[in-house]
């Protein structure tokens, strides 16, 4: 069971790291070669993210319809994909301002307001509007999740949206602290609260917790998603 601990914690850490004996976290230098495919990589990413850009011409709103519509994964602390799902109420709306029926395309910061609370009149509180902060669960343990690894980000719509956060969320929401400190839920204790399609959408096993994500780019001109307590995932390009 050690030696399993060991693997998994790695694979969580990425390449470049490895664990001493007294289980202290150690990074090693990648080679030379390494770095210069790490480097092609970013290159290629930029690059692709770029075009995606342009072919949508900032509308965001549509982008993010297809890539939930594609299933699409934003890696993680270098490694955890996480699915992108939009709730139906969520995808219908940004349907609608995709085509420009209404307004309210989502917003995307520039590179300095790489954390949340550097995006102009930040708050500590739950609120959202679809635009520049969107209510959100990370989910675990989601069967057939693309990407393989069980996980899913879940945007909901900030107002009445079956599948949004509930009032006990709300109420007790501070995602500006550690996960480790906050309040996980079960797919029952969700359903209880008001999420009543929790499990048949995920599964029996998932269990969750809710943040405010908002969208930028990077120095790359990569699109980031991120949650309030820095947690941030890199879009793929379709």
């Amino acid at each position: 069971p050690m030696a399993a601990a060991r693997s998994i914690f790695l694979a969580v850490l990425g390449a470049g790291w490895r664990l001493s004996s007294s289980f202290q976290v150690q990074r090693f230098p990648l080679s030379q070669h390494a770095l210069l495919v790490k480097r092609g990589i970013q290159r290629s990413t930029s690059a692709s993210m770029a075009a995606a850009m342009a072919q949508y011409n900032e509308n965001m709103a549509q982008h993010l319809v297809d890539l939930h519509d594609a299933k699409a994964t934003f890696d993680f602390c270098g490694g955890m994909m996480f699915q992108l799902a939009l709730s139906e109420k969520l995808r219908s709306h940004l349907c609608e301002v995709g085509k420009g029926d209404e307004g309210g395309q989502p917003v995307v910061f520039d590179a300095t307001k790489e954390r949340m609370a550097k995006i102009p009149s930040y708050t500590k509180t739950s609120e959202a509007d679809n635009v520049r902060l969107f209510h959100g669960r990370e989910i675990r343990q989601v069967p057939n999740a693309a990407g393989g690894m069980g996980f899913v980000l879940h945007l909901s719509f900030a107002g009445e949206d079956a599948e949004g956060w509930t009032p006990k969320e709300l109420a007790g929401y501070d995602g500006w602290g550690h996960d480790s400190q906050r309040d996980w839920r079960t797919g029952k204790r969700l359903e209880d609260e008001g999420f009543k399609s929790f499990r048949s959408k995920f599964g029996d096993e998932a269990f969750t917790l809710h943040h405010r994500f908002y969208l930028h780019l990077d120095r790359g001109n990569r699109l980031w998603l991120s949650a309030e307590d820095g947690c941030e995932g890199v879009a793929p390009a379709l």
